[in-house]
């Protein structure tokens, strides 16, 4: 198993992209801490997964909700050796101009505040013990290739992807490897969000014709994706952003 005796935490994983990383992470050896605002969802994870996860209530756009998740994935199965900031908000496709200033401060808040966060929670942890970690940032095509109606939610994925290449250059010396998955449109929740219009298959066709390979971006994807830059596999990768795309951004 290629992650036998690691252990991850996971934020946004009560469902979509995170949960299955979640699970193909338990299936490869690894321990999960399980981490979401929503309590309920991420217990389902857990009771799925059994005594190798935990879930840990969070909300990633604050500070002290941040390190607490860390302390608590750190009592129950030691440092996290991996750490995936999966967790993310968008607002609707829309015109620019009709996205207030609170939810902008929001989307910011969860996607790339969040970030922050993390870093100061893990990396001081990281360094004390000399052994390094793996940091694994779900950044975004719309950061490489934006659509139009999604301005505020591109630019906020444009500083993960940016932010991802800069934590790389600066924790590599303390062997933190830093690296970030960008993936197009997927089969979540937040696919309406992202369309901006009813999800029938007419509207996903359109969306899908601008994808090479034919289709949306499969949660098994993104696991197969963050299970090989989490692995010792990709030990001499770092500031990498995998585009999970289809190939959308050629």
């Amino acid at each position: 198993m290629r992650l036998q005796d690691k252990s991850a935490l996971i934020t946004g994983a009560a469902s979509g992209f995170g949960r299955e990383i979640a699970r193909r992470f338990v299936a490869e050896g690894a321990r999960v801490a399980i981490v979401d605002m929503n309590e309920a969802g991420a217990a389902e994870v857990v009771a799925e997964l059994g005594d190798r996860a935990i879930a840990v209530r969070c909300d990633v756009s604050v500070g002290d909700d941040v390190a607490r998740a860390v302390t608590r994935s750190c009592e129950a199965f030691g440092t996290p050796d991996i750490v995936i900031n999966n967790a993310g908000w968008s607002h609707r496709n829309q015109p620019l101009l009709e996205t207030d200033e609170a939810t902008f401060r929001r989307v910011y808040d969860v996607n790339v505040t969040s970030l922050f966060h993390m870093t100061h929670a893990i990396v001081p942890r990281w360094r004390d013990r000399a052994a390094g970690g793996v940091m694994i940032n779900v950044g975004s095509t719309a950061g490489i290739r934006p659509r139009p109606g999604l301005t505020w939610y591109n630019s906020s994925k444009g500083a993960v992807n940016l932010m991802t290449k800069s934590l790389a250059v600066e924790l590599a010396p303390d062997r933190i490897r830093v690296c970030g998955l960008a993936p197009v449109m997927g089969a979540t929740a937040m696919l309406e969000t992202f369309m901006g219009v009813p999800d029938t298959p007419e509207n996903r066709g359109r969306f899908v014709a601008t994808i090479p390979l034919g289709r949306l971006c499969e949660a098994t994807d993104m696991a197969n994706a963050a299970l090989f830059l989490a692995s010792d596999e990709a030990e001499f990768l770092t500031g990498v952003i995998l585009e999970v795309d289809g190939g959308r951004t050629i």
